[in-house]
Parts: structure tokens; sequence; C-alpha cells
């Protein structure tokens, strides 16, 4: 591999392997120009970290051993700066609006040089050669060229990482991610709305990033990528987590950042598939990345010991703050950000299934986070119930999730991940619908926000101890077999008993610790906010579905 770089002094006793016998046959499509960068591909832990810490500043160890690095000024996504090139072959199929902004293909392409222009510029580039999707007949090669060695080995635990052989015979890529992420977008290109611009080009197979490190873009934007070609071949693409008991049986969580997603499925009782993104085929559910990405604020062994555990050499920890001499984290340190996150290859939890793929599912759990506090803690749904929340997707969206959140504000997701919606979201309903149906899955709402009254007011955040047994509950059958009460207005059938939840907790008006005016008048504007988003769906929804919404 031609290398015109000789600053680096190389160990002694390390033999490296040759990443590239023929680099021009591999990156001849992408622009880089290979003749002048020392190139890595697909990189090991070791090499990785060895680079991060000499080459990135504020990097460091963790006493754990887990990579602490920064994601410079940008802590979480910037959906706003979000585009897809809007080009004939594509543009009657994508949802456009607010999530899907669109693109000139001339201004994709000037992004495109300049993305180029800048990796050309750097003494070493990574590469890492992937896959998305755990089923073979259905995942895709991802490709991510970047600058940063923590952007190459957060990827690295991310995607799900070739064999040997398969990386011998990887062949074309499907799609190629270019991280350029340290150098601005020209904010008066056609179409920029700020520095920061994350564009995808379907035809292409291309996805640009320009303007922001945080590196949850490149795992979002695979998601969105997965989120057009996988309904588009008879599979559903789900924001979910998904485990899998003993005896085989299947849940899928839904929920958005914040939600508990990542925290309750992994239950040290049931094998993991996986933490945040999935599909449903005919044959049942498969994860589509090969690591996770954990929320760490306020982590401890006690409250999530698998992923406290998982934090380790080979993880990537992003914008936390330690010790400084100890290099122990402060995980209820947010002063950098409340999104503190790590992201750890899938294995690293001890009870992950492997490869990731269950059958059908048998529980669908939909996680909701109500800063309002008057959605009941566990709710049965009706097919009908199911549907009208799947397309509503309420929750709060919680601080530091996306660039500028810094409290809760109430929102409504569609299909409980709009921010990576491709299609019009009753496509993925009506396809939900159909498997529910074809495989007689239970649908349950659980609300693991507050409780007691709104956020900042008389309530508290729902103990994630309650979450846990509310869900063991439905795992054992015991909520299956339960006594049910119905909620007013919301129509929302509500257990009267749960094994080691208290009973008051269960209804939010026995547990509301205000006056009842106060909790009938937060009732109302939360149906209210309910009727007024799904106005929208209307024209497009059955009437059993309508029926299910709040009645005022």
């Amino acid at each position: 591999m031609p290398n015109n770089h000789h600053n680096q002094q190389a160990h002694p006793g390390a033999h490296h392997r040759i990443y590239h016998p023929d680099p021009e046959l591999l990156y001849h499509d992408s622009g880089i120009d290979y003749n002048h960068v020392e190139m890595n591909r697909n990189a090991s832990v070791a090499k990785l970290y060895e680079d991060a810490l000499r080459y990135e500043a504020g990097t460091i160890i963790s006493s754990k051993g887990a990579l602490v690095t920064s994601s410079g000024k940008k802590t979480g996504r910037s959906p706003k700066d979000k585009r897809i090139v809007d080009e004939p072959s594509t543009t009657e199929d994508i949802w456009w609006g607010p999530v899907n902004t669109k693109l000139s293909e001339h201004a994709f392409l000037i992004n495109h040089e300049r993305a180029v222009d800048y990796l050309n510029t750097r003494e070493r580039l990574y590469v890492f050669d992937g896959f998305a999707g755990w089923d073979p007949k259905y995942r895709i090669k991802i490709r991510v060229v970047c600058a940063r060695a923590y952007h190459c080995l957060f990827m690295r635990n991310m995607l799900i990482r070739p064999t040997p052989e398969e990386l011998e015979h990887y062949g074309d890529p499907d799609f190629t991610i270019l991280n350029a992420g340290a150098f601005p977008a020209n904010r008066y290109t056609t179409g920029m709305t700020s520095t920061t611009s994350v564009a995808i080009n379907f035809p292409r197979r291309e996805m640009v990033i320009l303007g922001t490190e945080y590196a949850g873009e490149m795992k979002k934007g695979v998601f969105t990528i997965m989120h057009y070609l996988m309904p588009k071949a008879g599979v559903l693409s789900l924001h979910s987590s998904a485990n899998q008991g003993n005896d085989g049986d299947v849940t899928v969580f839904f929920g958005l950042s914040g939600t508990g997603k990542t925290t309750l499925s992994a239950d040290p009782g049931r094998h993991l598939i996986g933490d945040d993104e999935h599909c449903w085929s005919d044959t049942g559910v498969f994860n589509i990345e090969g690591g996770c990405y954990a929320k760490c604020i306020d982590l401890s062994a006690e409250k999530e010991p698998e992923i406290f555990a998982a934090i380790r050499y080979g993880a990537v920890l992003e914008n936390v703050v330690l010790d400084e001499d100890t290099r122990q984290v402060h995980y209820e340190d947010d002063s950098l950000t409340e999104n503190t996150r790590c992201a750890y290859p899938i294995e690293y939890i001890p009870n992950a299934l492997i490869p990731c793929i269950g059958g059908h599912p048998k529980n669908i759990i939909m996680l909701t986070c109500d800063a309002l506090g008057v959605l009941p803690p566990v709710s049965k749904l009706t097919s009908s119930q199911a549907m009208y929340h799947f397309i509503s997707g309420y929750t709060s969206k919680m601080a530091g999730t996306e660039d500028g959140v810094i409290e809760p504000e109430a929102t409504f997701s569609a299909c409980f991940g709009q921010p990576f919606l491709v299609l019009h979201p009753t496509k993925y309903a009506t396809m939900l619908a159909q498997k529910m149906h074809d495989h007689a899955a239970d649908a349950w709402l659980i609300n693991t926000g507050w409780n007691g009254g709104a956020y900042g007011k008389t309530g508290k955040r729902i103990s994630l101890k309650y979450s846990r047994a509310i869900i063991d509950a439905i795992h054992s059958g015991e909520l299956k077999k339960a006594s049910y009460q119905t909620y007013p207005i919301f129509g929302l059938e509500i257990p009267t008993a749960v094994s080691g939840v208290p009973a008051d907790v269960l209804n939010p008006a026995t547990a509301w610790q205000g006056s009842p005016s106060d909790f009938e008048q937060t009732v109302r504007k939360l149906a209210e906010l309910f009727n007024t988003n799904f106005d929208k769906y209307k024209d497009q929804a059955s009437n059993d579905v309508i029926e299910a919404g709040p009645k005022l």
C-alpha cells in the first residue's frame, strides 16, 4: 500500500497486514485519492485505539478500558439538516415534508465533492466494510470512509463485522457513507440552512456527512437507508429493540430515544436480539446492527448491570466526564451533554442471541415517556388501539437526544421513529397490522415517563424497577390473565394488580399528587394533543382505528 507519510514510527514488533491488494479496484468510484493517504481498512480495535489516542486530541482510556472521546460541538443528531436527493426514480415513494427535506442532485454533488476534497487532504483515512441486517437473505453491504479512528471504531461496533473470508470476497458495497464531519457544509449551497449536512442519495447509494462529528448520524443514516430498502423487499423495518425468552418467545419493544428501549430489552433472564433497529420478515425478526448504542446518563451497575459491564475494552464512550486521576467515569455528570453514549459490540452483552435472529413476536410493547404523568404505567391494547398508538407514536422528546433539546417536550413521532421514516407512516403501520394479525401478537402500551404529576411539578420518573416488573408480568403470562379496569377518556385497559408494583402507581388518577381538577385538565390536554395530531392520518386510517383514540 503506497504511503507518502512517514512521520509515524512503527513499533519494531508490529507486523502490518496489507489492507488493499488492489486499492484502485476498491475505491475507484468514491473519488478518494488512495495514493496520497494512508488507508486503513477494517483495522483492529488495538490499531484504532492507538490512532485515536495519538491523533485525536482529548481521547483517553477509561479505568475499565473503554475509549473515551468527544464528538465535538454536536452531541446529538441534527434532524433539521437531514436531506434526501429528489430525483425521478424515488420521488414518488418518499414521504416529503418536515422529516424528509428535498435536496437537488446538483447540491448533493457539491457536498460530495466537498467531502471528498476534505478526505483527500487527510494523512490517514479509515474504511470499514460491514453489513446491515443479520439475515443473509436481506443484509446489505455498507462501506464507511472516515478521517477519525473514533468514527471507524464506532461503526465497527455498530455494523455487523464480516469474517475474514467475507471480507476477502466483499466486493462492491451496496451503500457508501463518506464522513467528512469535521469539515463544514457551505451555507450558500442551495438547500443548505447551516454548516451541517447529512444527505442521502438513493440512486448513487451514497450518504455524505458534513459539519457534524456526532457518530450517531452514521448509525441512523444506515437505519434510514434500511427504512427505504426493506419495505420494498416486503420486510417491515422497525425502530425497536427485541429479545427472546428461553422458550423462544420473542418480544419487540418500540420507542424513541429516552423511553428505555435499550435498558428494558437488556434483560438477564432473556436473550437480546438487538437494542434499537430490527426488521420483521416472513420468517421472523432480525437485528439490523452488530452492536448497541446505550445512553449512559446516570448509568450504574445496580440499575443496568449488563450495559455497565459492556463498557470495557473495545467500547466507545462519547462525551462523558471522568475523574482526572482514576479515569473512572462520572455517569451522573451531564455538564457536557445529557446525551452521553456508549457503543459496544452486541456480544458484550452476555446473553445476546448470536446470530441476532428470532422468530415471530408474541408480544409487542410500545414504550412512551409521558412527561405529563397521565398515561398508565401499563395498558393492554386492542388491535385497533395498537394501530392508533403506533401511528401516533406519542412520547416526550428527552433532553440531549437532539441538538438543542434541554428538557422534555411532548411530541408525536409516527411509528415511534418518525425522524428515520422514508415512506409514509401508513405504509409501515399497514405492514405491522398485517403481521400482528397473522401471528396473533399481544400489544401493550408502557409509560416509562412520569407518575404522580407532570415533569417539574409533583411527578416523579416511574421507577425502572416497576417497569421491569411490568415486563416480567407480561412475559410470565400474569398480565394476560389479570383483571382490568377501563381508564376514562383514553379507553385504555389498566390491570388492577401487577406483582412488584404498588397498586396506586398503576392508575394515574390514584397516583396523582396534585388536585383532581389539575389531573382532569392534564388528561384532557394530552387527549386533545392526540386528537389534533391524528387528524393528519384520518384520511388514510380505518374507522375502528380512528375510534380507538381518546374521547372528549
